[in-house]
């Protein structure tokens, strides 16, 4: 990716965002216990167009983490193009999950955590905060979403 010289505007960088929710497939997932343990993983993601969908068993650290702590920290790309999202984490089983969020997320992987083992669980990220940059020329600005809201920049 080539990564220009000046500063995307607010509206760029937000299509930008949502253009990389829709097409990549993997996440960093940065979560903590309740002593502060950090964990970090890369998950499949499936974005509704309001929220990041993930599943992993509730037996590992990760999500042990974000059912009992409600938050998480998001991670796509690199250093030079990189989306940070902080946001609130819903739990649900096999049983509670929305049937249309887990038939999408079957679509998008081929596989349905539903039928692969009763530990798995859905974990539902409403981002809070998003920030997004293509290197410190753009740290300023890098806020696109807060409090769960669009920013104009």
């Amino acid at each position: 990716m080539t990564i220009a010289k000046e500063p995307r505007s607010a509206e760029q960088r937000r299509r930008d965002v949502l253009e990389r929710l829709r097409t990549e497939e993997d996440v960093w997932v940065a979560s903590a216990d309740a002593d502060g343990l950090p964990c970090l993983v890369p998950l499949w993601f499936l974005w509704d167009g309001a929220a990041m969908w993930m599943s992993t068993r509730l037996t590992n650290p990760t999500g042990r983490n974000l059912r009992e702590s409600g938050r998480v920290r998001l991670a796509l790309g690199d250093t030079r193009d990189v989306v940070l999202i902080d946001g609130r984490v819903e739990t649900f089983t096999a049983e509670e999950v929305p049937p249309a969020a887990a038939d999408a997320f079957v679509r998008r992987w081929g596989w349905d955590p539903r039928k692969d083992h009763a530990s798995y669980a859905y974990f539902k990220v409403l981002p809070q905060v998003i920030q997004a940059s293509h290197g410190e020329h753009e740290f300023k600005g890098r806020h696109v979403m807060r409090d769960g809201e669009w920013t104009d920049g």
